[in-house]
């Protein structure tokens, strides 16, 4: 089975900016993917919050895999809601009478449910936070990257070039 990669919507929003101190992380990352054909893979939940400020023509779907949001997903959504909720120690009151969802938990969701998925990367430090909380409670089968960290030294590679 090919590995794969769910790319956060910060991550898009840093490749696609080439003035963001982050682009060129960015862009590595995305090239090393591909280089060593990692699947890219983007979530209906990103491609929502990147089109408040942007336009779908800008993010590169050729190269990307679409995963839309399912209902496997949507209850591992609220198990992954609630353990984050209970380590925020989020009162039952701000839940009721219905919890707002965060959208990590449910692209948490997706990448835990998706065999093939070993990575989410991301920029977003809540989103680092939150994974960080989740892991208290529950061990999700995938881990976080940060392009704020090259992907040379994520990977343990020589940086020749």
């Amino acid at each position: 089975m090919k590995h794969s990669v769910l790319l956060d919507t910060s991550f898009f929003v840093r490749l696609l900016n080439d003035e963001d101190p982050l682009h060129n992380n960015a862009k590595d990352y995305f090239k090393y993917f591909l280089k060593e054909e990692i699947v890219l893979k983007i979530s209906t939940i990103s491609i929502a919050e990147y089109c408040v400020k942007g336009q779908i023509d800008e993010l590169p779907l050729k190269n990307l895999q679409i995963i839309p949001f399912n209902l496997d997903q949507a209850t591992r959504t609220g198990e992954f809601a609630g353990a984050i909720f209970e380590e925020n120690k989020t009162s039952k009151e701000k839940l009721t009478p219905r919890a707002i969802i965060p959208n990590d938990s449910k692209l948490f969701a997706q990448a835990d449910l998706d065999e093939s998925i070993s990575y989410f990367i991301t920029s977003d430090s809540r989103s680092k936070k939150t994974y960080q909380n989740l892991k208290k409670r529950i061990n999700p089968k995938f881990q976080i990257l940060d392009i704020s960290r090259p992907y040379h030294e994520t990977f343990g590679l020589l940086d020749l070039e």
